[in-house]
């Protein structure tokens, strides 16, 4: 048969050009027709669903004890008792060592005989009864009440000069007498002007003299007001207040005589040294002012007096009691020097500081041991995990935030915790700076011991009840839109995103509980299917959440 097709195809060739061709084309459309055509386009959806979104950061690191110490004596002595084993769990304040406390056990009894030799003194003081006033005491109580009417008097005697004192120096200084001046400018001015061409020291003089005046005319009122105001009975507070208020305008007075008496002293030495007569008034003046000073002086000695007098008296009414406050001092003394021997005989005794297990002994019976030295190692059992983080996710996280732990040695665990604390300071090295972040267990698991590798997701930011989609709905064109399902056809929708992780995108705007989203667009020669994953981040109370 195929040999009469090749005879027939030779002898006709045109015809049989023809038929190939339609066979060729008949093949072609044939194959369209049951075969063409399959790559029509097709879309995986996921429904918009409420739930949990997670964001969290992760590092990984080692697990170690919560406190770990060496323990050294404070005391230095032969170890006479060793009360334990390694690995032994002991509660805080178990007897771990003893050092040899013959002497500080000797110095606690000698304190403890001190104290009381000073306690019988003391009671020996205070009388049978416990209260004794001594003799003294009424004395010197009756000779203040004394020395505050005599300084009342001092004041009173003072206040019959200071008035013509003050008076005569506002004559003197501020005055004009006419054998002087002529009535033209007042008697300090005069004494400076008539000099200043030969010494102009002398306006400094003045000017001295002029203001210390002032500060005593000040004091002067106001202290007057305050004398008029009290009386005998006033109380010891307004007496002392007067009495040294006296004192002190008394001693601005006489500065103010000598600094006029210095003026024109000046005043007449400057003439003198050139043979220049002066008035006589000015003679008749520093009589005066050495008047004024006498008087002034004996106010200030009898004021001195009665306040010296009445600080006297209050210091021995003060020390009326000295002798049982002595003693009273010196007993609580001895009670300090007992505590501190106490204090010390229990630097002997070696206690474990905290609940936990001895992580090693380093002494035996009969060993010397001293301060310096670690005596045990003591470890709680409570663990934790040190983690490393980078800068960028360590700005994220704070103390407080919960994590998860994975252990590599142990895979079907997970424990829950917090954030404890984190370092302040990173470490720099090869140029990558990095932070330790020390978390909290919530439970404690015997199978997790110290050293071994853990990983850690910690919870940086949580919301629940919120919209979620899958992150290969969201797609971007400048902004961010899904494509909604709707009639079998994709349909953009704008929306506004919020937190986002590994899996899941939170949607603010845009879409509503079980709406429909485009995650895959497939093809039937490149069919591929999305699945989203959820790797565990388990927080108390919450359900698994997927994690950055």
């Amino acid at each position: 048969m195929f040999k009469k097709i090749l005879k027939f195809a030779s002898s006709h060739k045109l015809a049989s050009g023809v038929i190939v061709f339609l066979l060729i084309g008949g093949g072609y459309f044939g194959y369209n027709k049951f075969f063409g055509n399959k790559n029509t386009t097709s879309y995986v959806t996921a429904a918009v669903q409420k739930g949990t979104i997670v964001v969290s950061v992760s590092g990984s690191g080692q697990v170690s004890a919560s406190n770990q110490i060496d323990i050294k004596p404070k005391a230095s002595g032969n170890v006479v008792y060793v009360g334990l084993s390694q690995g032994q769990e002991v509660k805080a304040g178990t007897l771990l060592v003893k050092l040899d406390a013959t002497d500080a056990e000797k110095s606690v009894r000698d304190a403890e005989v001190n104290l009381e030799s000073a306690k019988l003194s003391l009671e020996k003081l205070k009388g049978p009864e416990g209260l004794t006033v001594p003799k003294n005491k009424e004395t010197a109580q009756e000779d203040l009440n004394k020395a505050y009417d005599d300084g009342f008097s001092s004041v009173s005697n003072a206040f019959l000069d200071l008035p013509s004192i003050m008076t005569g120096l506002n004559n003197l200084l501020l005055g004009s007498d006419k054998s002087l001046t002529n009535g033209t400018q007042n008697n300090v001015d005069f004494y400076a002007d008539a000099v200043k061409n030969y010494d102009e020291k002398v306006l400094q003089y003045r000017d001295d003299t002029k203001a210390k005046y002032q500060r005593a005319r000040d004091a002067y009122e106001k202290n007057y007001e305050d004398y008029k105001s009290a009386n005998r009975l006033s109380d010891t507070a307004t007496i002392d207040a007067l009495i040294n208020e006296t004192y002190n305008t008394t001693k601005s007075i006489s500065d103010a005589i000598k600094s006029a008496n210095n003026l024109i002293q000046f005043y007449e030495d400057r003439l003198t040294e050139r043979n220049l007569p002066h008035p006589s008034i000015a003679d008749t003046h520093l009589s005066t002012l050495n008047t004024y000073t006498g008087q002034v002086n004996s106010h200030l000695s009898n004021l001195l007096n009665i306040k010296n007098t009445i600080s006297n008296d209050k210091d021995a009414i003060a020390n009326a009691d000295l002798d049982v406050q002595s003693q009273e001092l010196t007993v609580k003394q001895r009670e300090n020097a007992l505590l501190d021997a106490q204090q010390n005989l229990e630097n002997y005794y070696i206690r474990a500081p905290f609940d936990g297990v001895v992580a090693a002994i380093n002494v035996k019976k009969g060993d010397s041991a001293s301060s310096g030295s670690a005596v045990v190692t003591f470890i709680t059992r409570q663990k934790i995990a040190e983690i490393s983080l980078n800068e960028v996710d360590v700005a994220k996280v704070k103390v407080g935030q919960k994590v998860t732990l994975f252990f590599d040695a142990i895979p079907d665990l997970s424990i829950t915790g917090e954030v404890s604390e984190i370092d302040i300071i990173g470490t720099v090295s090869q140029g990558v700076v990095t932070y330790n972040v020390k978390i909290g267990f919530d439970t404690q698991d015997e199978r997790v011991k110290s050293g071994m590798s853990v990983s850690a997701a910690i919870i940086t930011d949580m919301k629940q009840d919120v919209l979620l989609v899958p992150n290969a709905a969201v797609k971007s064109n400048g902004g961010q839109y899904v494509e909604v399902w709707e009639n079998n056809v994709p349909r953009n929708q704008t929306v506004e995103t919020g937190l986002s992780n590994d899996t899941m995108t939170e949607i603010t705007s845009g879409l509503k509980e079980d709406d429909r989203v485009v995650t895959q667009t497939t093809t039937a020669t490149t069919k591929t299917t999305t699945q989203t994953t959820n790797t565990g981040v388990r927080i108390p109370g919450v359900g698994g959440f997927g994690r950055d």
